[in-house]
């Protein structure tokens, strides 16, 4: 077997696989000989077929299918071999007259190659590494927010300000009959929600649908009207007041402590408002450091040019799922795709230059660290080293976990190199500026 390959240019080659009747011809025959003792062909006894036969009625399959098997065996050890780094999967050049029935045969591959490029994180400029913290506007909502969800709910005669109110949307013409729990902040303008201050259960208050609350989707679940029929939607509908409630704060007492947070960890006003900065900036920090990641992405897709065998890989494409795709599929999918796959190229790269790899100790304590949280929030605080080196090994047990938990191990070290390596400025902001700033809103 010969295999020789052509460099059209940086991106795309053509490997030829010579293949002479020696390379195949003795696993052909040791397959139809093997035939021998099973075959079943009418008037000869099974185990009694003449080999001509044999090689009759099953040659050419067996021919092309022990072709195909040394055909992939020696392309994909001359691509190990060769080390060749490449995009997609070797695409075969179709030859319309190939003739089976000649004893050496001539096959050829088009390559996409991987582009040659190096990594100068030094372009990535002008990002910010965001410290959001915990302001005191927030711990006041948020133990006040623990107050309503463990207090009493106390019915009511009237409509107050931070009311529950049930009771149901109607409108006959349109087939609205939808029951529904509110509060008057749930609406967009704060004048519709005025309107229910000082109505009785049993009252009717009139709304109109349009601009009635911030998203449409709301419209959809509190009125109960299809996806079709919202938008733009302007109708009166009466909501008849059927429950009024309220909810009498629970006291900040240690028996609400204990409760919260366990015997005796807590003790006071400020060691929950302490408790609550601490757990709610560690989420921060985690939805700081992936705004981090995402802005320095985003900078290197932008500043980091190379080219891709585009023309290959949009070819290669319409081949590789379960169904043929046409060329215009095939390039709206490339174009879905091509970030991506600029990414996996350029964090490769990223990996190598700065030789950052996974140990399978490094899995294993990474996988620990997050069992141990989700104990946590099941109330297990102190597992046993075996109960979770016990779970971790289940869990590794699993190829696909293994890839999910690799990908975030490999993620947290990436972050780590571009903190250590990326210039960056330092700002400390609330959650809501923080929030501004990501998305402008």
């Amino acid at each position: 077997m010969n295999i020789t390959r052509n460099n059209v240019d940086a991106l795309n080659a053509i490997i030829t696989v010579e293949v002479s009747k020696a390379d195949y011809a003795p696993q052909v025959d040791k397959v139809l000989k093997s035939y021998l003792k099973t075959a079943s062909i009418p008037g000869f006894r099974k185990g009694a077929v003449p080999f001509g036969m044999i090689q009759k009625q099953y040659g050419k399959a067996v021919l092309l299918e022990e072709v195909n098997k040394v055909l992939q065996e020696n392309l994909n050890r001359y691509l190990q071999q060769e080390k060749l780094d490449i995009l997609g999967n070797p695409l075969p050049k179709i030859t319309e007259d190939f003739n089976w029935d000649a004893e050496d045969y001539k096959f050829e591959f088009e390559l996409g190659l991987t582009p040659t490029f190096d990594i100068d994180l030094g372009v990535v400029k002008n990002l910010t590494q965001y410290k959001i913290v915990a302001d005191d506007k927030m711990l006041e909502d948020q133990v006040a927010r623990i107050r309503k969800q463990y207090g009493k709910m106390l019915s009511k005669d009237t409509v107050e300000k931070d009311d529950d109110i049930s009771g149901t949307f109607l409108n006959i013409d349109k087939g609205i009959d939808s029951p529904a729990q509110i509060t008057l902040d749930v609406f967009k303008d704060k004048k519709t929600g005025d309107k229910f201050l000082g109505k009785k259960v049993g009252d009717i208050v009139t709304v109109n649908t349009k601009g009635l609350f911030d998203d449409d989707h709301k419209l959809m679940e509190y009125l109960k009207v299809g996806h079709d029929d919202v938008h733009g939607l302007a109708i009166d509908v009466d909501f008849k007041i059927e429950e009024i409630t309220m909810s009498e704060p629970a006291e900040l007492n240690q028996e609400l402590f204990d409760k919260l947070f366990g015997p005796g960890n807590v003790s006071s006003v400020d060691d929950i408002k302490a408790k609550i900065k601490e757990d709610a900036e560690k989420q921060f920090a985690t939805q700081a450091d992936q705004k981090f990641l995402n802005d320095v992405t985003e900078s290197l897709l932008t500043n980091t040019k190379f080219d891709l065998p585009s023309t290959f890989l949009k070819k290669w494409i319409q081949t590789a799922g379960q169904a043929p795709l046409t060329p215009q599929q095939a390039e709206e999918e490339f174009a879905k795709s091509e970030n991506g796959l600029r990414y996996q190229l350029i964090e490769g790269k990223i990996m190598s230059q700065n030789n950052l790899q996974i140990t399978f100790e490094d899995l294993k304590a990474y996988t620990a660290e997050v069992i141990k949280k989700q104990m946590a929030q099941f109330g297990q605080m102190n597992p046993t080293d075996s109960d979770v080196e016990g779970i971790v090994a289940r869990v590794l047990s699993n190829q696909e976990e293994v890839k999910r938990l690799s990908d975030q191990v490999m993620s947290e070290k990436m972050l780590h190199l571009f903190k250590d390596k990326i210039n960056s400025k330092t700002k400390e902001v609330t959650y809501q500026e923080f929030i501004a700033a990501s998305y402008g809103e």
